[in-house]
């Protein structure tokens, strides 16, 4: 892991960026990777996390990720390596959240590499949620949740304990359904991923 010499307060919500993935229907191409608006994919999911406000960026890498780190100029963002990312989100999303234990954050606004439709308007909106290390927030489309998600501290181990597979934190939040703040994001972003060959009409 690297890290960025800060001498600025510890802010209470970090953005974790999940980017490890490898891209399978893809045929291969690690999503951090792919092209957007000229530049890799990583670099524009950061930029709209900083755009809506946070100033601590935790990117989790795993497919490919010396390639990520030679392209992609993320020198401002702490870089967490992820070498089981082949099993799934779940171990990425658990690397990430161990990278921000004991930074003193109290929150982690978590997003993925592979949804550009969602700016930082949407963004905005989950992160004006917080409240304190209990916060569970969550951005939805048409009351459907969705992400971006904020995570309070105070979930952080039981999210880690249950999280496997491509499923990510869904059980946790399932089971956690009535403590959700859901934020309508559907009228300014659109949440498709970039999975297949004809997603990739989405990328500019």
């Amino acid at each position: 892991m690297t890290t960025p010499e800060t001498t600025r307060e510890t802010p209470a919500v970090a953005g974790l960026l999940l980017a490890a993935g490898g891209g399978r229907r893809l045929g291969g191409r690690p999503k951090a990777l792919l092209t957007h608006r000229g530049r890799p994919l990583v670099e524009h999911a950061v930029a709209v996390l900083r755009a809506a406000g946070c100033d601590r960026v935790h990117v989790v890498l795993g497919a490919q990720a010396a390639a990520v780190r030679e392209r992609a100029e993320l020198g401002d963002c702490v870089l967490v390596d992820n070498p089981e990312w082949e099993r799934g989100m779940g171990t990425s999303l658990r690397a990430g959240l161990d990278s921000l234990t004991g930074t003193g954050v109290r929150a982690a606004l978590v997003s993925l590499v592979d949804q550009p439709g969602i700016g930082a308007e949407a963004v905005g909106r989950v992160l004006a949620g917080f409240r304190d290390a209990t916060s569970l927030v969550s951005a939805a489309y048409e009351g459907v949740r969705g992400h971006p998600v904020l995570f309070g501290a105070d979930h952080w181990a039981g999210i880690a304990a249950t999280a496997t597979g491509d499923r990510g934190a869904r059980g946790y939040l399932t089971e956690h359904a009535e403590a959700i703040t859901l934020v309508e994001c559907g009228d300014v972003a659109r949440p498709y991923d970039i999975d297949t060959e004809a997603d990739l009409v989405h990328l500019e």
